[in-house]
């Protein structure tokens, strides 16, 4: 590829964006120059921070994050649109990255947020970075809802998993992407047995959000209707996975990048963030992968 210069666009998938850091450092090792981010959900906060100058703090903050320590930074919601308010998660980034408006970051950045009201999706590529970027994370479920602008938007991924339209209006001729729910690798333990809820596991972080999510909503579960293995977690978990898999497909159907970088999508749960010196890694050598592979098809 001669043009070292690209338009990164960063796709959601939870824990699995921690890969997008690996990603981030082969790109760098490489040489290129990342002139733009897009990015969605996880990769509207990795991308936010890596625009602000700030991925080598962030990388160092997930490495040293314990489940303990997540647990500590739910600030649980007692309304009825979201578990976790988010406050903290994003008060404890600020602490060490500082926050910033969009137009100010030395490369140009958008993230991609849903609006449930109108159904749309909103590239947000002006104000405060972090408003953005904790708009674009808004999980249903377990993240509340950010109103801006008039809009009560959503993580972004609802719409647009692999968000590369927006990339286009950056003007750069090479775009590469990083889809969060590639493939299933068959070596890789199956992430529902990994992060499945077990009633005798020690206090952590999904029996935190089970026990929380059991007190609020008035259960009519009649016997038989659970399948086996599967908790309240798991399905709500594995239904937002296999929704945002299936756009993904027809999205990057319809706009091809030039290199597509696919991280498994069982390589780990949506909230296993206490994995990120694996996940890292897996982005580090998926990208040296997609970068050699498109070597050899242009030779």
């Amino acid at each position: 590829m001669k043009d070292k210069t690209i338009s990164l666009v960063l796709g959601s998938g939870g824990a699995r964006g921690l890969a997008h850091i690996g990603v981030i450092k082969y790109l760098s090792e490489q040489q290129y120059k990342i002139g733009s981010i897009v990015g969605c959900s996880i990769g509207a906060l990795v991308g936010g921070v890596y625009a602000g100058g700030k991925i080598d703090e962030l990388e160092e903050w997930m490495l040293n994050l314990k489940k303990t320590d997540m647990v500590k930074l739910m600030d649980f919601s007692w309304g009825m649109n979201g578990f976790i308010k988010g406050d903290k998660v994003i008060s404890e980034l600020e602490a060490f990255i500082g926050n910033k408006d969009i137009e100010d970051l030395d490369i140009p950045f958008t993230a991609i947020a849903a609006d449930i009201k109108t159904e749309k999706e909103v590239w947000i590529c002006s104000g405060g970075l972090f408003e953005a970027i904790r708009a674009s994370v808004s999980l249903p479920l377990f993240l509340t809802p950010v109103s801006k602008d008039g809009k009560l938007l959503i993580d972004g991924g609802v719409l647009n998993p692999v968000p590369i339209a927006p990339a286009f209006k950056d003007g750069f001729d090479t775009i590469v992407a990083v889809n969060l729910g590639g493939v299933p690798d068959p070596d890789i333990h199956t992430a529902e047995k990994q992060r499945s809820i077990q009633p005798n596991q020690d206090e952590g972080l999904f029996r935190k959000i089970s026990t929380y999510v059991s007190n609020i909503i008035d259960s009519k579960k009649k016997d038989g209707e659970e399948e086996e293995g599967y908790g309240m977690y798991d399905i709500a978990d594995r239904a937002f996975d296999i929704m945002q898999n299936a756009i993904a497909r027809q999205k990057l159907a319809a706009y091809t990048p030039d290199v597509l970088i696919e991280i498994p999508r069982n390589a780990c749960g949506t909230l296993e963030f206490d994995k990120a010196e694996e996940m890292i890694k897996m982005g580090y050598d998926k990208a040296k992968k997609a970068f050699s592979d498109k070597s050899e098809q242009s030779n």
